[in-house]
């Protein structure tokens, strides 16, 4: 019976340990995907409405939403990879993740939401029939 519970325990670690690598992975193909989808529409937002509003200021909007979907996936590898191995040194190293990540995620949000209160102001401040090129 012990032998079946430690077959089992195996078993659970090495799926454990592919799904923290799986995660991970997803983690950097959603930054690079964003970071393509993000560079293409930032163009062509630019070609359709130009000197509307900064070139990186759509950029920065779109790739934010890419990189909190990518902070929370990898926070997920790190809760699976905690699992897999629940020594105290990684409950701590997970806490200290988990914060950090909750700040980036949360000061992010942030500036995405204010984002287009910035691209408003800088239109304001530009002269009139000025197009700022980038």
């Amino acid at each position: 019976m012990r032998e079946l519970i430690e077959n089992i325990k195996g078993t659970l670690d090495a799926w454990g340990e592919l799904t923290e690598v799986l995660l991970n992975a997803i983690s950097l193909i959603c930054i690079i995907v964003g970071i393509i989808i993000s560079l293409s529409r930032s163009i062509q937002q630019r070609k359709h409405q130009p000197g509307v509003h900064p070139m990186h200021s759509y950029f920065r909007k779109v790739f934010g939403g890419w990189l909190v979907v990518a902070l929370e996936i990898q926070l997920a590898a790190d809760i699976v990879g905690t699992i897999v191995s629940p020594t105290n040194a990684h409950l701590i190293e997970l806490g200290a993740i988990a914060v950090i990540r909750t700040f980036l995620n949360y000061f992010l949000s942030k500036e995405l939401k204010e984002e287009p209160e910035y691209g408003k102001r800088l239109l304001a401040q530009k002269p009139a029939g000025r197009v700022v090129q980038e």
